[in-house]
């Protein structure tokens, strides 16, 4: 298209933050203020919004980045042989506590073992010394095995190459790792964006979200987060099989994209277009098990790991089970359990309260006034999840993070949110120190994981205000806009225009 084509037609609808948003507002004194009424918007050759979006991100994966440096720290011991700098529980004194430098060596990924082929013996020579086997979904474990890999050429090179950066192979794999974790979240920046047109600053929270400083290299959930979002990006555009692609792959990473295609479901059945919800789920079923039924096929033990696993673990620390436990006495639904024995009642306590709330979320779905946006019935789902399972692990909050800021676009609330639950982390870190070795009593942790959830609470409860009075309490409907998630039905072309943007109250 021509430049004099771009500049005919109708003007684009963009939201101004700081006409609408108090904390934008508040923070643009330090330029000048908020945007003016007849100011021109969207004339930069260069600075796009979603270039500084991205540049946001990098910024604070970066920042995310220097959080973990500390465990990335070499000594030499008195051998003279170089080792990491663990000692005295550095991972915990300084929070810089990754799961991606220990599972390095525990699964065997350092030593060339293939997952779930080659096993590991957990507790050798001791009484509860049994056979292990990766413990993550298929994609996840080869992942790291790749960047296992990908951190012995890297080795071989230096050798070869002497002015190459060299240093323990598990630093190298760990700088290998963060890597492509954070190109993952910033396609997931990028899809935020491209999911809100009238909204583009609103990807704002998701690039410098505090839980990214914190969690971004934690695990390796935001591959999965990326392709959940992705997913979504792709639904909004009417690519629905490859909707549904995106989705079974980042359930290949990590299990909860999968739960996305309920709410899918609903708002397909609530709009009466059954058939979008048909192909986006009949995508997410090939893609998951394309991905697995090979290694279920070749490996059955060792790819039933992770469900095994997360039968007989117990409720952890971070959950509302552990919590309630902890403060009452209470010996849990199963009562006390023997190393390796499943928690069969909690299992079955904590099926039912997600079944529960998903059938009270399939109502507010049916009854909603209008068809509910599929971002806020996505966050409600995921959220569900989290409160009500015996698991809650520190960077499952990195799913919540998209999810909320497309359901729920109140910044200061959101940023609220955000900071407590990343600060969650500080007192998590020095619990597990102990007392004994300066850290903190369980109180202070389990305090501010109760707060953390009270504040998830209040975001589902804003939630389902949004969808019961979408015109009063949902921002993105009040502007005008329907479900931005949702594919459009398809509409007559129309040439690009000047953008025009909302006037300020």
């Amino acid at each position: 298209m021509t430049r004099a084509g771009r500049e005919a037609g109708p003007p684009v609808r963009r939201v101004i933050p700081t006409w609408t948003e108090p904390l934008a507002a508040a923070a643009s004194r330090m330029v000048g203020g908020p945007l003016g009424r007849h100011a021109l918007v969207g004339r930069s050759a260069f600075w796009t919004p979603l270039r500084v979006l991205l540049l946001l991100a990098v910024a604070t994966l970066a920042l995310a980045w220097l959080a973990k440096s500390p465990c990335l720290q070499q000594y030499r011991t008195d051998s003279g042989q170089l080792a990491l700098d663990w000692r005295e529980g550095r991972q915990y004194v300084a929070m810089c506590y990754s799961d991606t430098v220990p599972l390095y060596g525990i699964e065997g990924v350092d030593r060339g073992a293939v997952p779930y082929r080659d096993p590991w013996v957990e507790g050798q020579g001791t009484s509860q010394e049994r056979q292990r086997y990766m413990e993550y979904p298929v994609l996840t474990g080869f992942f790291q095995y790749a960047n296992a890999r990908l951190a012995d050429g890297w080795l071989w090179l230096a050798t070869q190459v002497p002015l190459l950066p060299t240093a323990l192979p598990v630093v190298v794999y760990f700088d290998i790792s963060a890597f492509w974790l954070a190109l993952a979240w910033l396609v997931v920046v990028w899809a935020v964006r491209a999911l809100r047109g009238s909204r583009p600053w609103d990807a704002v929270l998701v690039a410098v979200s505090p839980l990214v400083v914190v969690h971004a290299f934690t695990n390796f959930d935001t591959l999965a987060v990326a392709c959940a979002t992705a997913g979504l990006l792709a639904l909004s555009r009417r690519w629905t099989l490859l909707a549904g692609v995106l989705i079974g792959v980042g359930g290949a990473f990590k299990f909860y994209p999968m739960m996305l295609l309920l709410p899918v479901l609903l708002v397909a059945l609530r709009r009466g277009e059954p058939w979008t919800a048909a192909r986006t789920i009949s995508g997410a079923l090939l893609g998951w098990l394309a991905i697995n039924l090979p290694v279920a096929l070749a490996w059955p033990v060792g790819w039933s790991e992770f469900f095994r696993l997360n039968q007989t673990r117990p409720a952890d620390p971070d959950s509302l089970y552990f919590v309630i436990s902890y403060f009452t006495g209470w010996a849990g639904f199963d009562g006390p359990l023997t190393a390796g024995q499943p928690p069969a009642v909690l299992n079955a306590v904590t099926a039912a309260l997600f079944v529960v709330l998903c059938a009270a979320i399939a109502v507010l779905a049916w009854k909603a006034p209008r068809p509910p946006r599929l971002a806020a019935l996505a966050f409600l789902v995921v959220a569900s999840f989290l409160l009500v399972n015996k698991v809650w692990s520190p960077q499952y909050s990195l799913w919540l993070v998209p999810l909320a800021v497309l359901a729920l676009p109140r910044w200061r609330l959101l940023l609220s949110w955000m900071v407590v639950d990343a600060l969650v982390w500080a007192p998590r870190m020095y619990y597990y120190l102990t007392p004994e070795e300066r850290g903190l009593p369980p109180d202070w942790f389990l305090g501010t994981v109760l707060v953390r959830d009270a504040m998830v609470v209040v975001l589902c409860a804003l939630v389902v205000r949004s969808v019961l009075r979408p015109e009063r309490e949902d921002p993105v409907r009040a502007f005008g806009d329907d479900d931005p998630d949702w594919p459009a039905r398809p509409a007559p072309r129309a040439v690009e225009g000047p953008e025009r943007v909302a006037t300020p109250a």
